[in-house]
């Protein structure tokens, strides 16, 4: 049975947006907040977990873009995120 036309999305910038906002977001957000429980936490301990754990919340977070209305709300949410995981990494 084919999808309802009224829930795809019907511009390809669209779709774009979504697109890079989970494969690029969704891998900066992991990689921000394995950076930083590699701060607090022993790092090889992190390197393990997010060998195993960190492609399961990338694919969470791909899924997630794509369920959202508009393009510029996982883009907002993600780059907030990557930001605030990043600190403590950051002032370190």
């Amino acid at each position: 049975m084919p999808a309802n036309k009224k829930y795809l999305t019907s511009s390809p910038w669209q779709r774009w947006m979504k697109i890079s906002a989970g494969f690029f977001g969704g891998y900066g957000v992991m990689i921000s907040f394995f950076l930083m429980l590699a701060c607090f936490l022993e790092k090889k301990n992190v390197i393990v977990t997010g060998a195993v754990v960190g492609y399961v919340l990338w694919a969470l977070l791909l899924l997630f873009a794509f369920l959202s209305r508009s393009w510029w709300k996982p883009w907002i949410i993600y780059l907030a995120l990557t930001i605030v995981f990043l600190l403590p990494y950051l002032l370190k």
